[in-house]
């Protein structure tokens, strides 16, 4: 099967497909969904050799699941991963008696998944300064926030999922964004007012 013909495929099809024997749609799979998964674990362990063996041990525990034949999810092969992925990390920091810090790391940004468009120099500059700010900002919010805001904006999951992967109620993730918007306002009007009062 070429790669042209895999990559017209849904997730869904290249789980069924693998399970029936075909290897070449687990490197599809993985292709497609690398970045995000891979990201959003670094973004949460704020470690890149130890978001590697994460990522790793997560596709180890897929690749068991699937040719065990238990795979039973119905719906995003993106958000089954995921939430293996957030429960081998909760895991690691409770063998480490410590609990995960969510932040960027150096290097990424966040915001590019809002698909902001380059007009010229000037407002580069400026939108790198502002992702810079808000960084900073998402930095100080709580762990839980954090969570919540990259798993929603990078990950792009519904709250229903957040809500799953986190093991809260969807009313208690929608809160957590809701408090983590709220902060990063008064972040960005507290910077603001500073400003005012240097001018």
């Amino acid at each position: 099967m070429s790669s042209i013909t895999l990559q017209s495929k849904s997730d869904q099809e290249l789980v069924s497909d693998y399970v029936n024997g075909n290897e070449a749609c687990l490197e599809e799979l993985i292709r497609r969904n690398k970045a995000k998964i891979f990201t959003a674990i670094q973004l949460l362990v704020k470690d890149s050799y130890l978001a590697e063996d994460i990522f790793q041990e997560t596709f180890i525990k897929v690749i068991n699941t699937l040719k065990a034949g238990k795979y039973k999810e119905e719906g995003r092969f993106l958000y089954w991963v995921m939430r293996i992925a957030h429960n081998l990390i909760i895991d690691h920091f409770r063998k480490e008696q410590r609990t995960p810090l969510v932040t960027t790391v150096d290097g990424f940004d966040i915001f590019d998944v809002l698909q902001f468009h380059d007009d010229n120099v000037e407002d580069r500059l400026m939108r790198e300064q502002l992702n810079k700010d808000l960084r900073t900002m998402i930095y100080h919010l709580p762990s839980e926030q954090k969570e919540v805001l990259i798993m929603r904006y990078y990950g792009n999951l519904s709250f229903k999922e957040i809500a799953s992967i986190t093991d809260v109620s969807i009313n208690t993730a929608l809160g957590r964004m809701r408090y983590a918007l709220a902060g990063i306002r008064k972040m960005m009007l507290s910077n603001k007012n500073s400003l005012k009062s240097l001018a």
